[in-house]
């Protein structure tokens, strides 16, 4: 055993709640959470992390599962891509069990986490996406107590995690409206997104809302492609387009996440990467709309 890894293991702390899982983190600075552990052991395996305590997070079973609070469901940030992926929770959030089931192989499914999707904050997190257009919030737990926000403010730094705090639940709206996840991979089979969109048709507030990933450090909400998209539907009728208005919307989505720089033409890769948004877009859309 190395040194390091000799220290490692003399450092790791085990809480089997939300609040001693708090303590620990307050007690050690330094310390750095972990679930499931895909993203963070990679980098501890490459060399580019030596955290010099952890605070694991597998025994404690109030963020593992999910629970309803007023019109919400507030899900476990220990919640995993499998049990996601499961059809009870497809039935509850379609979109995000898509993303889950894209997630990667069988053994990264059932090890990471929708928590450690959120913090990690790779660009092409599967959920990202899907938590943006569902307009979604995070729940954090600290030494001050717990505290609400947006994961787009989590996400872009807007307001980050604070010494001692944990990410601890995700709050998404109880919409029953159509939404789809699609993800372009560069081979076949799950695989890191090259490109990903997130649609959902909100016939309450009618709207439109379309997130992209994979295509920059966060994920890209096109407002207005989708202002433009929900004047276009006849939400007290049929809710249908025509499908030269689909392939509009992706096309439009597409050059706003992707846009032309002036006096400069986009290299290969960015025109490839546009064609795949807007038909990601185009068919998000459609299949949304059926």
């Amino acid at each position: 055993m190395s040194t390091y890894a000799r220290q490692a293991a003399a450092n790791v702390t085990l809480p089997s709640s939300l609040d001693e899982a708090v303590e620990a983190l307050a007690a050690m600075p330094s310390a750095v959470p972990v679930a499931g552990g895909t993203d963070l052991m990679a980098a501890v395996n490459s060399g580019l992390l030596r955290p010099a305590a952890l605070v694991g997070l597998g025994r404690i079973s109030e963020i593992r599962g999910w629970h309803y609070a007023d019109g919400a469901a507030l899900l476990g940030a220990g919640l995993t891509h499998a049990r996601m992926g499961r059809p009870d929770f497809a039935a509850l959030i379609p979109a995000l069990a898509a993303a889950a089931r894209s997630a990667g192989p069988p053994q990264i499914r059932n090890a990471g986490t929708l928590g450690g999707n959120i913090v990690t904050a790779a660009p092409t997190g599967d959920a990202l996406p899907v938590l943006a257009a569902l307009e979604a919030g995070v729940v954090l737990a600290g030494p001050e107590g717990d505290r609400e926000l947006p994961v787009s403010h989590l996400l872009t730094g807007l307001d980050p995690l604070r010494p001692g705090e944990l990410l601890a639940f995700v709050r998404i709206p109880l919409l029953h409206a159509p939404q789809t996840f699609l993800k372009a991979t560069g081979r076949t089979g799950p695989g890191r997104a090259t490109a990903s969109v997130a649609l959902v048709v909100d016939p309450a507030r009618r709207q439109v809302r379309c997130a992209v990933g994979a295509v920059a450090p966060v994920p890209l909400r096109p407002l207005e492609a989708e202002q433009w998209v929900a004047g276009l539907i006849d939400w007290d009728g049929e809710r249908s387009l025509a499908p030269e208005a689909c392939t509009a919307f992706g096309e439009y989505v597409a050059a706003a996440c992707i846009p032309d720089q002036p006096g400069v033409e986009l290299p290969p890769a960015a025109v490839q990467l546009r064609r795949t948004v807007a038909a990601l877009s185009r068919r998000a859309l459609g299949r949304a709309l059926a």
